[in-house]
C-alpha cells in the first residue's frame, strides 16, 4: 500500500492530509497543462501529417486530460469528512473514480483498434505521412515519460494510490508513443502500413489498461479483501497486543486507499467488562498507528469458554 499510518496528533493528520491535498492538486494540474499541449499539437500535425497513429495518440492524450480532470474531481471528494449517510467517510469515490476513468479508456481503446482496423482493410488509401510527425512522436515520449516520473514521485511522497494509478497511466502513454514513432518512422520507410498497425496497437494498450483499472475497481466497491501480507501483519499488531490471547476472523475490506476490518479478540475469560474493554481499545490503537486502517471494529470473546457468536441461530437473528 502507499499509504502511510496515521500519526499521533490529530493536528498532524490534518497537516499531513492537507499536504497531500495541495501535493496531489498541483501535480494534477501539471498533467494537465502537459496534455493540454500534447492533444492540441498531436491532433493538428497528425491531421495534416495524415498520420493515423499521432491522431490514435492525441485522442489517447485527450483521455489523459479527462483523467486527470476525473483524479481532481475524486480528490476533492473523498477528502470530506464522514456524515450521517456516509459514516464511513467518502474515501470510495476514488475507488468509483478509478471505475470511471477504466470504462473510458476501455471505451476509447476499443473505439481506436475499430478505426485503424478499418484502415488496414484499405491499405491502398494509406497515405504517406509526413516526418513532422516523427518529431512530434518523439516530443510526446519525452514528454510523457517526464510526466510519469514527476506524478510517481509525487504519489510516493504523498502516498496516494490514485496518482500512482495516473503516473502509471502516464507511462503506458509513453510506450504507446515509442510505439507511435516506430509506426511513423516505418511509414517514412516505405511501409504504410505500420502507421494504423501502430494505431492499432496503442487502441489496445488504452484498451487494456482501462480494463485492468474497472476490473481492480469493482473488485474493490464489492468489498474485496487487502492482500495477504497486510492480513497478516495486522493479525501480528493485535497478536503482540497484551491481554490478548488469540485473534480469529479476521476480515478487511478497501476504503479507497485505507482499510475497513472487523475482528474477534480472544482475552482471559475471568476478567471483567472493563478490562476486556481497555484490551479491545489498545488492540485497535495498535492497529491503526502502525497500519492504514480507517475504521476497526473489535468482537471480544472469552478464551476457551464456549460463547454463541458463532452459532447459525444467533447469527441470523432467530
Amino acid at each position: 500500500m502507499l499509504i502511510s499510518p496515521p500519526p499521533d496528533d490529530p493536528e498532524d493528520e490534518a497537516t499531513l492530509r492537507e499536504a497531500r491535498a495541495l501535493a496531489a492538486s498541483r501535480s494534477t494540474w501539471i498533467s494537465v497543462a502537459v496534455n493540454l499541449v500534447l492533444t492540441v499539437l498531436q491532433l493538428v500535425v497528425g491531421v495534416q501529417a495524415k498520420s493515423q497513429a499521432l491522431v490514435a495518440d492525441a485522442i489517447h492524450s485527450l483521455s489523459d486530460l479527462l483523467s486527470d480532470f476525473i483524479v481532481l474531481l475524486a480528490g476533492r471528494q473523498s477528502r470530506k469528512a464522514a456524515d450521517a449517510d456516509h459514516p464511513y467517510g467518502h474515501q470510495r469515490f476514488e475507488t468509483a473514480a478509478s471505475l470511471a476513468l477504466g470504462l473510458l479508456l476501455l471505451g476509447v481503446g476499443l473505439g481506436m483498434v475499430g478505426s485503424a482496423a478499418a484502415k488496414l482493410q484499405q491499405p491502398a488509401a494509406i497515405a504517406p505521412v509526413a516526418p513532422l510527425a516523427l518529431w512530434i512522436a518523439v516530443a510526446t515520449l519525452v514528454a510523457k515519460e517526464a510526466l510519469f516520473r514527476y506524478l510517481m514521485a509525487v504519489a510516493r511522497r504523498v502516498r496516494s494510490s490514485m496518482l500512482a494509478a495516473n503516473a502509471w497511466h502516464s507511462r503506458s502513454d509513453a510506450a504507446s508513443s515509442l510505439v507511435v514513432g516506430v509506426g511513423i518512422a516505418g511509414n517514412l520507410a516505405g511501409y504504410p502500413l505500420l502507421d494504423p498497425i501502430a494505431a492499432l496497437i496503442v487502441g489496445f494498450l488504452v484498451a487494456r489498461m482501462g480494463w485492468t483499472f474497472g476490473w481492480n475497481a469493482i473488485n474493490d466497491l464489492m468489498d474485496r479483501a487487502v492482500e495477504a501480507d497486510q492480513i497478516e501483519a495486522i493479525h501480528a499488531t493485535l497478536v503482540a497486543t497484551p491481554g490478548v490471547i488469540g485473534v480469529h476472523e479476521l476480515r478487511t475490506r478497501r476504503m479507497g486507499d485505507l482499510i475497513a476490518a472487523d475482528v474477534h479478540l480472544e482475552v482471559e475469560a475471568t476478567l471483567s467488562v472493563e478490562a476486556g474493554h481497555d484490551i479491545a481499545v489498545e488492540a485497535r490503537r495498535r492497529v491503526m498507528q502502525a497500519h492504514p486502517v480507517l475504521s476497526l471494529m473489535i468482537h471480544v470473546d472469552p478464551w476457551r469458554r464456549p460463547d454463541r457468536d458463532h452459532d447459525t441461530g444467533v447469527l441470523s437473528g432467530r
